[in-house]
C-alpha cells in the first residue's frame, strides 16, 4: 500500500485525533501517576505484550479494562466528548427514526421521499461494500469510546456517507422549490458532516481513510443518483404496477446481498433502510392513486412559513402522536412477522432468538431478514400514507400536505 495511504490508515494517527480533542491515554508506572501515551504520538507501534510489559493500561478497541478500575484513557475536554457524542447520533438509527418521520409530517413529504431514496441507496452501497472490502476498524492503540457497530467492518465510512447524502441532497431538492439562504444551508450542512465525520475518528470507530473514502464515494454516487432518484420518484408513484417493481427489487437487494465471510449487523441494517424506502413509495403511490396528491396554488419557489404558536403546537401533537404509533406498530409487526416466518419454517421463537448470530443458521438470517422487510417496510408506509391520513381525520394535519408530487 502507498505510504500516505498507510499513514491514513494507521490507528496511531486515530490515536493523535483522539488526544488532539481531549482523550488522554493512561499508563500506569507508579501508583496514581497517569501521563499521556507518548509513543503513539511519536507514531511508534508496540506489540499487545509490548505495551502490557511497559504498564499501558489499554482497552485494545475490546471494550476491557486492563487495570480492573480505570478505563486505558481519560476525557480531559467535555466539549468535544458531548458534542462528538451528539454527533455520531447524527447517523445512528434513532436519528432516522425521528428526523424522516418529523420531516414528512411537517415539512415536506415530496422532499422526504426523494431524501430518503437517496440515503437507501447510499447506505445500500456503502454497507455492501464494507462487506466485500472486510477491512477491520481500527486496533490497538487505539481504544474505542463507543462499543455500537464494533462487529461491522470499517472501510468505507457509512456515517461519513451519510453525513453528506443527507443535509445536502435536502439542500439539493429544496433549492428551487423554497426560499431560504442558500450560504446559511451550506454553512449547516458543512458543519454536520464535520461533526459526524470527526466524531467517528474520535470515537475510534473509524481510521481517517475510512473517513475520506466514505465522503469521495458518497459525492461519486451522488451526482448521477440526484436526478435519476428525482425522475424515478415521479415513476414510482404515478405508474400502475410500481408496487410490485418496488417491492420485487427490495426482496432481491436483500436476497442477494454481498456476502461478508462472517455474521455482521450490516446485512440486517441494510434491509431496514430498504424497506423504509419501499413503504414510503407506496404509500406515496397510494396517496396518488387515491386522487390525494393536489398540485399547489402557486409554482415553486415558496415563502417559508414559520409556525404560529398554535400552528406549533399542532406540530408537537403530530410529532409525539405519530412517533408513539410508530413504536406501537413497531412492536406489534415486528411480533407477528418474526412468530409467523417461525412457524413456517417450524422453529421455535424463543429457541430461535436466543441462537448464535452465524452466517451457519440460516434460519435465524431468514427471520431475522423477514421481519425487519416487514416491520419497517409497514413503518415508512406509516409514515407517508396512514398516520397522515389519520392526522387530517383528527383535523391536525399540516395545511399542506396535499401537495405536488
Amino acid at each position: 500500500m502507498h505510504p500516505l495511504l498507510e499513514y491514513l490508515k494507521s490507528p496511531e494517527l486515530v490515536v493523535k485525533v483522539q488526544e488532539y480533542f481531549g482523550i488522554e491515554y493512561r499508563h500506569h508506572n507508579s501508583p496514581g501517576k497517569n501521563t499521556k501515551l507518548t509513543n503513539a504520538q511519536n507514531g511508534i507501534t508496540k506489540t499487545k505484550a509490548e505495551a502490557t510489559t511497559n504498564g499501558f493500561a489499554m482497552n485494545h478497541a475490546d471494550g476491557k479494562k486492563m487495570d480492573g478500575n480505570d478505563k486505558p484513557y481519560r476525557v480531559t475536554n467535555y466539549f468535544w466528548y458531548v458534542l462528538f457524542i451528539i454527533g455520531t447520533e447524527l447517523g445512528d438509527e434513532l436519528f432516522y427514526a425521528t428526523f424522516i418521520p418529523f420531516w414528512f409530517w411537517n415539512i415536506d413529504s415530496a422532499v422526504g421521499r426523494r431524501v430518503v431514496m437517496v440515503w437507501s441507496a447510499i447506505m445500500y452501497v456503502g454497507q455492501s461494500l464494507k462487506d466485500i472490502i472486510r477491512w477491520p476498524r481500527p486496533t490497538y492503540p487505539v481504544a474505542r469510546l463507543q462499543k455500537k457497530w464494533g462487529l461491522e467492518y470499517g472501510m468505507p465510512s457509512t456515517h461519513a456517507m451519510v453525513s453528506v447524502a443527507i443535509p445536502f441532497s435536502v439542500l439539493i431538492y429544496t433549492y428551487e422549490r423554497y426560499i431560504y439562504s442558500m450560504p446559511v444551508g451550506l454553512a449547516i450542512a458543512i458543519v454536520w458532516c464535520a461533526v459526524i465525520c470527526t466524531s467517528r475518528v474520535y470515537l475510534g470507530m473509524h481510521s481517517v481513510l475510512d473517513i475520506i473514502a466514505g465522503l469521495i464515494l458518497v459525492v461519486s454516487l451522488m451526482i448521477p443518483l440526484i436526478p435519476i432518484v428525482d425522475r424515478l420518484d415521479l415513476i414510482i408513484v404515478t405508474s400502475r404496477w410500481s408496487p410490485i417493481f418496488v417491492l420485487s427489487i427490495s426482496i432481491l437487494l436483500i436476497v442477494f446481498y454481498p456476502d461478508s465471510g462472517k455474521w455482521t449487523p450490516t446485512r440486517g441494517d441494510t434491509a431496514l433502510t430498504v424497506s423504509v424506502c419501499a413503504g414510503i413509495e407506496i404509500g406515496a403511490w397510494l396517496h396518488y392513486h387515491l386522487g390525494e396528491f393536489q398540485q399547489p396554488i402557486q409554482p415553486p419557489p415558496y415563502e417559508i412559513i414559520w409556525p404560529s404558536y398554535s400552528m406549533f403546537g399542532l406540530l408537537l401533537l403530530r410529532t409525539v402522536l405519530g412517533l408513539c404509533c410508530i413504536v406501537a406498530s413497531r412492536a406489534f409487526a415486528k411480533s407477528i412477522s418474526y412468530a409467523f416466518v417461525c412457524f413456517i419454517l417450524g422453529r421455535d421463537k424463543n429457541e430461535l432468538r436466543q441462537s448464535e448470530d452465524t452466517l451457519e443458521n440460516k434460519n435465524k438470517i431468514i427471520v431475522e431478514l423477514s421481519y425487519k422487510l416487514f416491520t419497517y417496510g409497514v413503518i415508512g408506509f406509516n409514515t407517508q400514507y396512514l398516520l397522515p391520513s389519520v392526522f387530517k381525520l383528527l383535523n391536525i394535519g399540516r395545511p399542506d400536505f396535499y401537495t405536488e408530487i
